[in-house]
Order: C-alpha cells, then structure tokens, then sequence
C-alpha cells in the first residue's frame, strides 16, 4: 500500500551533510523528511572510524547552533592548534598557530560516524520524519512559484512523498541529482588516498602536518590517545603496492615519506584507501531539487575542505530560508533558489579548482613548479597576514 505524505522539504541522504541539514530546517520549523537507505553504523569508541575531518571552525558553530557540538566534542574530538606544511622537494614551509590567529585551536579531527551519530540522535526529538532504509525510484516536479508546485517522490518502499523542495546530499553519484538532469564534470587525478591510524615516536603536538610529495600530499592529523589519522594521496598502481605491504615496510615507506618528523611510525589499524576524483554539478539546483554536499561538489582531500564546503552548503541555505521568512517572503520562490544556487556553485567551484591547482603544482617534480612552490610556501611562510588569511578562507571565518 503507498503511503504519501507532503512536507516542506524531503532530504534524500543522510550522511553528515544531509543529516544536518534536516535538523537545520526542521529547527527553523518547517515540516522536513529524511530519506537514507540503509542505518547508520553505530559510533563506538573501540572502534575509531578511518574516516576523519579536519573540522573548521565555522562548522562547529553550526552544529553547536544545531544543539550536537558538545555531544561530539564530549565522545571524542581531537583540537589542533597548529598546522605545518613543506614541501618534499622545493623547500619552503608555512605554519599557522592558534595564538597567532587569536583562537583557542585551529579546528577538530572529528570521525564521520560520531557526526552522524550524533546529528541521528537529534533527528527525531526535532520533528523530522524518516524514511530508513529506503531509497528514491522517481522524481516529478512542478517549477513554478505558488504553494501547489514542489516535488513527488516514489521511495522503493512504497511510500510517496511531496514536498516544496527535494534536497540531494546522496552522494558522489547521487540518485536524484540523476533524476532532476543536472550534469556534472568529472576529473579522475587517478589517485587514491590511502588511510589509516598510526602511533609515532614522538608526540604530534596537536599538530596538523602536511608534506607534499611528487606522488601526491602526506598528512599527519592528530588524533586522540597520541595516535594520528594519515591521509596518504598516491598514484592508483602505488596505493594498491602500499596497501599489499605488511606492516613493517609499510612502517618503514611512511616514515620514509614523513621525513621521520615524529621519529618512528607505527601502523595501528587496518588500511584502506578511496579514489580521489574533483567532480562539479553543472548547477546546484534543478527547479526545487537542490543539491548540497558530495552531489553538488567533490573536491580533493589536500585541505580537509570535502564536508566543511558542504555544511556551508547547509549554512546558507538555513539563513537563506530565515532571512526570506522574517521578511515574510516566499522562502522556496525560483529566484531566491537560483540565488542560492549561483552563490554555492560559485564558491565551491572556486575551492574545487584551487585545491586541483595546488595539487597539480605540488604533485610532480618538474623543475619549474618545484622552483615555484618552495618560493611560495616560503613567502607566505614570511609573511603572518597572508598565512593570516590563507586560514580565515580555509575555516570560513
């Protein structure tokens, strides 16, 4: 038997980026589902999950604005306060510290399944109605402006569902970004980024660290109980050699390519590794199918930036949605969701394609960009009000 129900807003996915976002408009009191094919996997302290942000500050906020930041920060997130980056081969190094900047830390390594954990717990007691596990089979919709138009949707469940707006944050290869006909462009860097939780010699000093290599860039994230969470950006064929190694040459290779700054490394946790591509929605909406998260934008990992870009998403489009309420406006009209849109897109085409840059510049060992980017790390290095900046735009501040 189907079952309908209309909503003001439907949320396919819920990840971190979806799942906040429905507790964002459901605390702005709008009627809003959430649709996810299958449970969240349990958050468990002995079993830290191998995927890690490097969390900004801006974010933290938000969730702190959404009532989940200190329920994270109390299971398990790792402050850092300071971050360092040089370069394998052109020299050069930039720091950025926390009392230079006048903060208390610079961010948080946060796990994902704690933020979903998290942001699940709060779902229900905001009113949000979830529809899980199931999974969207078809989309219609109607673009105009008035009260009747909005979007239907047929879950594998039997339920219909209609709503003023259909939010994508399904993913990389989102199922109703497919649906509403947005195209995306897609690079493969044919490179995978291998992860993992280490032990090292000595302490990571909250510290953020980063080396590029030719092959792609190294990070040390400081992790809580002195362990760090890497983040290693390989060529495809050298993350599946990494992956074959037993621990003692994979020990071996990784201290080697951390220049052995915290002495020896110990692998503490399986390995895995994921593919790393820079993907762009052509538009971040569809008449009322709006994208947010990995369906509008997948950037590479270098700077952390991949969920922080999306909660920002989220961020805009909960003040967008305020803003047009408390002037008594028509919050879901075309023109304000074009706005909207423009202004995601905009921002986060510009993220996707300067990492893609300093990717390109720092991942080879052609003379000329070796000369470049050790020259730039060094000035920048040089000169506090531009690192200064450098990680106001980073964290969003």
């Amino acid at each position: 038997m189907s079952r309908r129900g209309r909503s003001d807003a439907v949320v396919v996915g819920g990840g971190v980026v979806g799942a906040a976002c429905a507790l964002a408009l459901a605390e702005l009191g709008l009627e809003v589902a959430l649709v996810e094919g299958r449970e969240p996997v349990r958050w468990s302290a002995d079993a830290p999950d191998l995927r890690v942000y490097a969390f900004a500050p801006d974010n933290a906020t938000l969730l702190d604005e959404l009532g989940v930041w200190n329920s994270v920060r109390a299971a398990r997130a790792q402050a850092y306060r300071r971050m360092r980056v040089w370069d394998a081969s052109g020299g050069g190094e930039l720091s950025f510290d926390a009392d230079m900047l006048g903060r208390d830390q610079l961010g948080w390594i946060v796990e994902n399944n704690l933020l979903v954990d998290r942001l699940w717990a709060a779902l229900s007691a905001a009113g949000v109605k979830l529809h899980c596990p199931a999974r969207v089979e078809s989309m219609e919709q109607d673009i105009d402006s008035t009260d009747a138009g909005g979007v239907r949707l047929r879950l594998d469940d039997g339920s219909r569902l209609e709503a003023r707006l259909a939010i994508a944050a399904d993913g990389a290869d989102s199922t109703l970004r497919e649906l509403a006909g947005v195209q995306v462009a897609t690079h493969d860097y044919r490179q995978r980024g291998v992860v993992a939780f280490v032990e090292t010699e000595e302490s990571n000093e909250a510290t953020a660290w980063q080396r590029f290599l030719p092959g792609g860039p190294l990070a040390f994230l400081p992790f809580t109980g002195g362990r760090s969470s890497i983040v290693w950006t390989l060529p495809e064929e050298e993350a599946v050699r990494a992956l074959a190694l037993d621990d003692v040459a994979f020990n071996r290779e990784l201290g080697n390519a951390f220049e052995a700054r915290l002495g020896e490394v110990r692998v503490v946790s399986k390995r895995a590794a994921f593919p790393l591509r820079r993907q762009l929605a052509e538009s971040s909406n569809a008449g009322k199918v709006l994208l947010i998260g990995d369906a509008a934008h997948v950037v590479h990992p270098l700077a952390g930036q991949g969920v922080n870009l999306g909660l920002r998403d989220v961020a805009r489009l909960r003040d967008a949605i305020a803003d047009a309420r408390s002037r008594r406006a028509d919050w879901a009209s075309p023109h304000r969701l074009a706005r909207w849109s423009r202004q995601c897109r905009s921002e986060n085409a510009a993220a996707a394609y300067a990492f893609d840059g300093i990717n390109r510049v720092f991942s080879n060992d052609e003379m000329h960009a070796t000369l470049l980017r050790g020259l730039a790390l060094g000035v920048a290095g040089k000169l506090p009000p531009l690192a200064n900046m450098f990680w106001r735009r980073a964290s969003g501040l």
